[in-house]
């Protein structure tokens, strides 16, 4: 090919040389041929791309074709229901029921429900009318020692920050939460006036790089925190340790991001690269993390502060329940984090193989409450793919108290899914700072379809509490859900994630499937105690313990 378009280079300069000489006015050809013939020799001498040597100019169709390649999959190949990471059925719905249109469908579902992982709620012959049933339960969070407990949506915007989405997206999503009356996570980004300005509830996040309260150094910085917590429209703040998309991550703002506006939010040095780090410096140790998550509460004025985390070693867990139990305070909430991952751009890896997924982590986090005798005094956020009222009912009947939506959200302010929140290129002008794109959303009219997709999700989640015959979100529990585990095999959330009893971890023997845990974690120390494991402990940590251990001692 490089032999070919020399050849063909050399005929069009030539024809173009001949077609001057006869009719000058044909000189004006090389407007078209000069730039493809130089472009030719370019690609022929640049080192970097294999493809683009060895074919001139036709090999740049490649990159072409792979911009064009999701587009032309999700418009013209992808089925209704085979769509990553949300399904065309999944977005079609939230785009519905954001622009109230018809939201039902005809001739039947178009799931496979004979495929394994199909999931149904048990509903009952006494079934109880939805217009019997409070169409906006609410949730109210605080423990013992929250002065101010927020009385919560079961259903929330999860954390965005300002500067991964635009101004005009934060707008209308806080001006959705202000017309629906719930809350809007601010994301580590900090509170911008775009948060602020609309009015609507504010759940204050406060992750490692400690945007909005820290010092130049990256230290946290006390008197700003209490300055910005104290103020009414932040309800509740929550810490974050670890998040979905990248537990155990950092990140960094690059200097060229950090504007005037970003450095005034988020109290950095403006034209300096800003890092996250992987860990927070204000605690280092289970028990410091309890007496920061108090202090945090005195300085704010008695609002409820929680932590929010993507389950990853569970003796870690473990050890913040025992340094809880030791000091007698709590935390008011608890996010669990899916490690199927969210909103944030991440390496590959971590978004795919750090983590441990939604529905493990909620039973996890809520059986181990439970152990420790503490769920009383905390309530459980489910954050991660969220975006119906079978997932609002699937979640809570898990242990879940509410839960939290990022890209639901998104679909309702107009993401189509393009992939390219982390390229600034975003083309409804949701996750892009680009003025010229931004302007294509219309903060007016998207505030009101927030408004709509939430309400009207809030209600198709009463309406199944109404077919189960459940009066309250409260009442559910895992025997309402059932999934098929083999061709022949269904199971219900009670016999694949089994309860233990209240207290059960509070004195030994604990549940078999605890035991590992337990030994390994301690509250002074995030990290593994070095306890010696043994062939028993593993069996007992595996998630069939109790049959495992039934056929040792056989």
């Amino acid at each position: 090919m490089r032999k070919a378009f020399i050849a063909i280079a050399a005929f069009l300069v030539a024809l173009t040389v001949m077609l001057g000489l006869t009719y000058p006015p044909l000189w004006w050809l090389f407007i078209f041929t000069g730039p493809v013939v130089l472009l030719g020799i370019y690609d022929l001498y640049q080192p970097k791309h294999s493809i683009v040597r060895n074919y001139p100019v036709v090999g740049r169709l490649r990159y072409f074709m792979e911009d064009l390649r999701p587009k032309v999959y999700q418009y013209f190949v992808e089925s209704d229901t085979n769509g990553k990471p949300f399904s065309r059925l999944s977005r079609s719905l939230i785009y519905q029921r954001a622009k109230r249109e018809n939201d039902t469908i005809p001739f039947g579902t178009q799931l496979d429900v004979y495929e394994n992982g199909y999931e149904w709620l048990s509903h009952s012959i006494s079934a109880i009318s939805h217009t019997e049933l409070n169409e906006d339960p609410r949730v109210l969070v605080g423990g013992p020692e929250c002065l101010k407990p927020y009385s919560a949506s079961i259903y929330n915007i999860s954390a965005m920050s300002f500067g991964s989405l635009s101004q005009n997206a934060i707008l209308a999503l806080n001006g959705g939460a202000k017309m629906g009356n719930f809350a809007h996570n601010t994301g580590e980004g900090g509170i911008s006036d775009y948060h602020a300005n609309p009015g609507g509830d504010l759940i204050w996040q406060i992750g490692t790089g400690y945007f909005g309260c820290r010092h130049h150094d990256g230290t946290f910085n006390y008197e700003a925190f209490a300055e910005r917590a104290s103020t009414d429209q932040v309800k509740m703040i929550e810490i974050k340790l670890s998040q979905g998309a990248k537990p155990g991550h950092g990140g960094i703002l690059p200097a060229k991001k950090v504007t005037p506006e970003i450095a005034k939010i988020r109290l950095v040095k403006e034209g300096f690269d800003v890092i996250s780090p992987p860990a927070h410096a204000a605690f280092k140790t289970p028990l410091e993390l309890i007496g920061f998550v108090k202090k945090l509460r005195e300085l704010s004025g008695g609002k409820p502060i929680g932590i929010k985390l993507c389950i990853g070693r569970r003796s870690e867990f473990f050890s913040i329940c025992k340094a809880m139990v030791e000091t007698g305070s709590y935390v008011d909430f608890i996010t669990v984090d899916g490690g199927e991952g969210g909103t944030g751009a991440s390496p590959q890896e971590f978004s795919n193989a750090v983590g441990m997924p939604l529905r493990e982590a909620v039973a996890f986090v809520y059986d181990v409450l439970v152990g420790f005798n503490l769920k009383k005094h905390i309530k459980i956020i489910a954050s991660g793919k969220v975006a119906s009222g079978f997932d609002l009912v699937k979640n809570i009947a898990l242990g879940a108290d509410l839960c939290n939506s990022a890209r639901g959200m998104m679909f309702a302010l107009g993401c189509i899914q393009a992939l390219e929140c982390n390229s600034n290129t975003c083309p409804t002008g949701v996750a892009t700072q680009d003025p010229s794109l931004m302007k294509g959303l219309v903060v007016e009219d998207k505030t009101v379809r927030v408004y709509n997709f939430h309400k009207l999700t809030v209600a198709s989640a009463v309406e199944l509490l109404g077919a189960a015959g459940l009066h309250h979100p409260y009442q559910l529990t895992r025997a309402y859900i059932n999934r098929r585990t083999a061709p022949n095999v269904m199971q219900s959330y009670m016999e694949s994630f089994p309860y233990i009893p209240e207290g059960s971890l509070l004195k030994s023997p604990y549940p078999l499937r605890f035991e590992l845990g337990m030994a390994l974690s301690v509250s002074t120390s995030f990290v593994p105690s070095d306890y010696k494991v043994s062939l028993v402990d593993y069996t007992h940590a595996n998630s069939f313990a109790d049959d495992l251990n039934q056929n040792l001692n056989r």
